[in-house]
């Protein structure tokens, strides 16, 4: 049995009968589960929740293959569905307009995410928009990008269509109850506690094994009172404007609604549709609006009252300036008026990256959530919770969708409203991929963030630490001589304006230093987990004799082995490094608060009462790396560091100028040295020091963009970028990592024989620059796509445009031809042998 199975007689509740709760609830009882109830505060169908007023939008299209999936799988299942005579989902299509020059590059570029994840589109001319559009005013159109299988979705219709299906098949709707309390026995929940709506009644249980929260923009309230949790999630209200009936739209009545394609107007944040006679528009150009618990209605109210908890009054001033844009659009509209009657301010969900909240909750056995769902996703979320709670497996990659990914030192309500405010203000943003949040910089800073201030840092955030990309101080080498950028051999060519940003050719001068002599990186912001206690040695190697980690530890203090966490098919959950500092203790070098929340339930399953603490906070880290590294820091130690002495792959404690450092003798760019880990206090010395120490080298500060290419030129995957859940080791050319179990059950399943790879491109014009997500063709193809691009740079070393793409294994033959599409233009490139730099691996192990 998997380790997030549960067995098939198990009892669910489904808290919220919204259209994701009925979603889970068909999804489950189509997979044979028929002990399901389902709670809803509001009355049936009709809820009052988001659904209930939402226009309901699909637009396939994302930057996030799983987003776009999730969007596909909805209309996929919707497809023809009806209620009472009536549709539940149009393919009416969608049109996205450009009236600016940078929109019409983002429709290019978005035009290539479609393709790379198979969504049909086209870019049109104006001409061609006013043949889909007659009455829009095409005088400001540059282009459009026409997407014709999006679809209008009914929210109440898709709710009941799939509630009754839930139904029929044996699940139990209750009305107008409210959940007051969530059970549990120890860490496993054990039931919920309701109560009628406005009654005084005793609490009534309902015993569960399996409680899955779907409480919509309740959802934060719920988790902070029944749970005691902070979950990052804001409701936000959205204005949403009716036109008074227009003559054009005479021909469409109630039933029909809606016949040509949804509009979104995104350089004035908005979007615009037919509503029978009318015109609907969406305004996402207004301030961000955040809803606080309180001033949610409660069910309570609603009962006494009436109306819909979500829908607020309209602000006609947030949204004047929208009405003003549509009339313009559409000159019809010149002639009518809002109708504030029917406007109204709805509420709906943001996280701090955009994606929703699904999954298991850490620490509580038995806890699911599914939040922060949009109409677009939602049936698409009810199949992949419901796969992922009956078979282990959620079928595609959950890591930007896991309720457990952020950070629980983070996710405040603070941080939750000021991140979920940006995302409000970004929904029809031009976003660079490369782009950080605005919001709460500054909130987690290493002991050397001062020093690298007064060396022109320029930072990002990374999971709230402020992280260096490069420095401005490296303008001017050492020696005073102006540094000059090259690639290769040759001078380092112009960036055009899309790559260039977030991006310095200063990076170049940083990774050839390090290269050439030696640098210094900030690792800080790495999450680092600490394991000990009697029976950790036993419990790692009891998940590797299980194939779910790919090797089993060092055998003696002092080791590090590289491993990945994997599911039962394979696929890659984490890769990790596990340092074995003490005869039951173990320091992991993980990818974040997933790889600790899968620790902790393994342990749990396993009754092992191990201590799993976070070795991040509170600490700090180095890496020194280059061919100067050693003598750098022998300078600094008494003891010895030679190869004998200090082995790759190796750890131990050392004193680095008085500083108590954890020295890791691994590197993630293909050089000789170490990384670095002391506490934070001694941070700053450390700093000093090591600068002092290198400084008869040469020594640069080396930003993260130098670290992201000199890891692409040897080779190293990223993952969450490079592979996934979705991926096997050998697919993603990572097997030297599979041991022992892990590989006997891989090639027991087949595994072993991958039918696509991961694969080294290198772009034929060096000065070319691709971003991630772009489409791959077989070379003089104009078909459908072969594969995507994931992540990718320039290698100043090697002086090749370096990208790593997804590709079938027939065409990931070294020297085979392909082309990536950026922007809309093909770029060719070709397969080539890796690691391209250093393939003797005999720098990082001298």
């Amino acid at each position: 049995m998997s380790h997030h199975t549960a067995p098939h007689d198990s009892r669910v509740v489904i808290i919220g009968l919204g259209v994701v709760g009925a979603a889970v609830a068909d999804e489950l009882v189509l997979r044979g589960w028929t002990d399901v109830t389902v709670v809803e505060q509001g009355p049936l169908f009709e809820t009052g929740g988001s659904s209930s007023h939402a226009p309901g939008f699909v637009f396939q299209t994302s930057p996030n293959k799983a987003m776009c999936e999730l969007a596909q799988r909805t209309l996929d299942k919707l497809d023809g569905a009806e209620v009472d005579g009536q549709w539940v989902m149009k393919r009416v299509g969608g049109l996205e307009l450009a009236t600016t020059a940078e929109r019409v590059e983002e429709l290019h570029r978005r035009h290539d995410f479609a393709k790379s994840w198979g969504v049909p589109a086209q870019l049109l001319t104006p001409e061609e928009v006013a043949a889909l559009w007659p009455d829009i005013d095409t005088s400001t159109v540059l282009s459009a990008l026409h997407t014709p299988t999006d679809a209008v979705v009914k929210g109440v219709r898709a709710v009941e269509f799939q509630a009754r299906r839930a139904q029929a098949g044996g699940a139990r709707l209750v009305s107008e109850t409210q959940v007051t309390g969530i059970r549990r026995s120890g860490t496993r929940v054990t039931g919920v506690e309701t109560v009628p709506v406005g009654s005084d009644a005793e609490p009534e249980v309902i015993e569960a094994d399996i409680v899955i929260s779907c409480a919509g923009l309740w959802g934060p309230k719920l988790a902070r009172e029944l749970l005691g949790m902070d979950i990052p999630m804001l409701p936000v209200e959205h204005g949403f404007g009716f036109s008074q009936p227009i003559e054009s739209l005479a021909g469409l009545d109630d039933a029909t609604e809606v016949a040509r394609p949804m509009i979104r107007h995104q350089d004035h944040g908005m979007y615009l549709r037919e509503w029978g006679s009318r015109i609907a528009i969406g305004a996402y150009e207004h301030r961000p609006l955040p809803v606080a618990d309180h001033e949610i209605a409660s069910p309570e109210q609603i009962l006494r009252h009436g109306g819909q908890a979500s829908i607020h009054p309209f602000t006609r001033q947030d949204f004047e300036a929208s009405w003003v844009e549509a009339q313009r659009l559409l000159p019809e509209l010149r002639e009518t008026t809002l109708d504030d009657s029917l406007s109204f301010n709805g509420i709906f969900s943001f996280t701090p990256d955009g994606g929703p909240l699904l999954g298991p909750v850490p620490g509580i056995e038995g806890l699911w959530m599914a939040q922060s769902v949009w109409v677009t996703q939602s049936a698409g979320v009810g199949e992949v919770v419901a796969q992922w709670l009956t078979t282990g497996d959620p079928g595609i990659d959950t890591h930007g969708l896991d309720v457990a990914r952020f950070d629980p030192l983070l996710t405040s309500q603070r941080w939750a409203r000021e991140q979920g405010e940006e995302s409000y203000d970004e929904v029809y943003d031009i976003v660079h991929p490369r782009a950080t949040t605005l919001r709460l910089r500054g909130l987690r800073t290493s002991p050397f963030y001062e020093r690298q201030r007064g060396r022109g840092a320029s930072f990002s955030s990374a999971n709230g630490w402020e992280r260096p990309l490069w420095y401005e101080s490296n303008a001017t080498l050492p020696d005073m001589r102006p540094a000059v950028p090259m690639l290769g051999d040759a001078p380092l060519p112009t960036r055009d304006q899309w790559s260039a940003q977030y991006w310095s050719p200063l990076v170049a001068v940083e990774a050839r230093r390090l290269r050439e002599s030696v640098g210094l990186v900030d690792m800080s912001s790495l999450p680092r987990w600490e394991l000990s206690g009697t029976g950790a040695t036993e419990f790692l190697d009891g998940l590797a004799d299980d194939g779910l980690l790919s090797r089993r530890v060092g055998r003696t203090v002092g080791s590090i082995v590289y491993a990945l966490i994997l599911d039962e098919r394979g696929g890659i959950l984490s890769d990790i490094t596990i340092a074995r500092t003490a005869e039951e203790t173990y320091h992991l070098g993980v990818n974040g608060n997933l790889d600790a929340a899968w620790f902790q339930m393994m342990m749990r399953q396993r009754s092992y009462a191990l201590h799993l603490r976070d070795a991040s906070s509170g600490s700090c880290g180095l890496g020194l790396w280059g061919p100067q590294a050693r003598e750098v820091l022998q300078g600094l130690v008494d003891e010895d560091l030679s190869h004998e002495a200090f082995r790759f792959y190796r750890s131990r404690e050392l004193h680095v100028a008085g500083v108590p450092v954890l020295a890791m003798r691994l590197s993630y760019v293909g050089e000789l040295g170490w990384e670095l880990y002391a506490p934070a206090e001694f941070g700053r010395h450390l700093w000093d020091v090591l600068i002092g120490a290198g400084r008869r080298h040469d020594i640069l500060p080396v930003g993260r963009r130098a670290f992201e290419s000199l890891r692409l030129e040897k080779g190293m995957r990223l993952w969450g970028t490079d592979m996934t859940r979705e991926h096997t080791p050998h697919e993603a050319g990572i097997e030297f990592a599979v041991r022992g179990a892990a590989a006997e059950k891989l090639t027991a399943i087949g595994a072993d024989q991958p039918s696509r790879k991961l694969v080294c491109l290198l772009l034929e014009d060096p000065s070319k620059v691709l971003m991630g997500h772009e489409p791959v063709y077989a070379a003089g193809d104009d078909g459908r796509p072969i594969g995507y691009v994931t992540s990718a740079d320039q290698g100043y070393v090697t002086g090749q445009s370096i990208a790593y793409a997804w590709v079938p294994a027939e065409h990931s033959a070294a020297g085979t031809e392909v082309e990536a599409s950026y922007f809309g233009r093909r770029l060719r490139a070709r397969v080539a042998e890796e690691p391209l730099f250093d393939p003797s691996a005999s720098r990082m192990r001298s």
